[in-house]
């Protein structure tokens, strides 16, 4: 197996899980890994959220751990990468607002290079425009988005995944068990036990 190069997208309040679970398993198995978010650098930290449900009719965000970046948002070079993986939770919301995000996610998708994102983070794809005629899941509240962006909605448990050709998603990190595996699968990524 050759190591790859991932490239991991996140933010101030992604969720907790969905940056470290996927930092750590694609680490462990190999692969080099750069952790980054827009307008910060190695060794910058950013602060997570878990998001849970606690009786209420929407999940409640709670503070996460602090999560310290491995390299320089400001010297990604999207061509050195052969996937990216998009932490979801909040920061979504404000990462797809910043171009150089988007260029960067467009360039994965005009070079056939495995997309994955979880969560809310299907939020920077439908900003970036690259899920026109795919099929993808998400936050059931992320379902709009990905409709009006051309998308197909397909709803599915949070502990499943959907794939179309370079393009792994999972609504949430229940899901990660199913996703980071089509992820290596897609990845080249043989696990012999």
């Amino acid at each position: 197996m050759a190591a790859k190069n991932i490239l991991l997208l996140t933010g101030d309040y992604a969720e907790d899980y969905e940056t470290m679970v996927p930092f750590q398993m694609l680490e462990m198995v190999g692969h080099t890994v750069h952790a980054v978010c827009p307008d910060k650098k190695s060794g910058d930290t950013i602060q997570t959220a878990v998001h849970d449900f606690l009786g209420d009719q929407t999940y409640v965000e709670l503070k996460g751990h602090r999560f310290q970046l491995n390299f320089d948002f400001n010297e990604v070079a999207p061509e050195n990468y052969d996937a990216i993986v998009i932490a979801g939770g909040r920061a979504p919301e404000y990462l797809r607002l910043n171009e150089r995000v988007l260029e960067i996610v467009q360039h994965f998708h005009k070079n056939d290079k495995v997309i994955a994102a979880v969560c809310h983070g299907i939020q920077i794809l439908t900003a970036a425009e690259v899920v026109k005629g795919k099929k993808l899941t998400a936050y059931p509240a992320v379902a709009p988005e990905v409709k009006l962006a051309g998308g197909e909605y397909v709803d599915v448990p949070a502990t499943d995944v959907v794939v179309d050709g370079n393009l792994i998603t999972s609504p949430a990190w229940p899901g990660h068990a199913k996703w980071i595996a089509a992820f290596l699968k897609a990845i080249g990524t043989e696990i012999k036990l």
